[in-house]
């Protein structure tokens, strides 16, 4: 697995939650999941399933694509 990929992610969803002025814990809440999880995710260091990857975009109000602009 290509971890940079992963990375780049992880930091595009924090950029993103940031933006739309959500904490960490805030936004696992909403997104029903727990914040070391969501951690995980912005760090790196988890592979996040396609639900969840649409769970996060329905939840910063983006398309899909835009969570994956970080590699234009």
């Amino acid at each position: 697995m290509n971890t940079k990929i992963l990375k780049k992610f992880g930091q595009q969803v924090k950029n993103l939650r940031k933006e739309n002025g959500f904490s960490q814990e805030e936004f696992a809440e909403k997104l029903n999941i727990h914040r070391t999880y969501m951690s995980f995710i912005e760090r790196g260091e988890r592979n996040p399933s396609l639900l969840m990857i649409f769970k996060i975009s329905r939840a910063l109000k983006i398309k899909l694509p835009d969570l994956f602009s970080f590699d234009k």
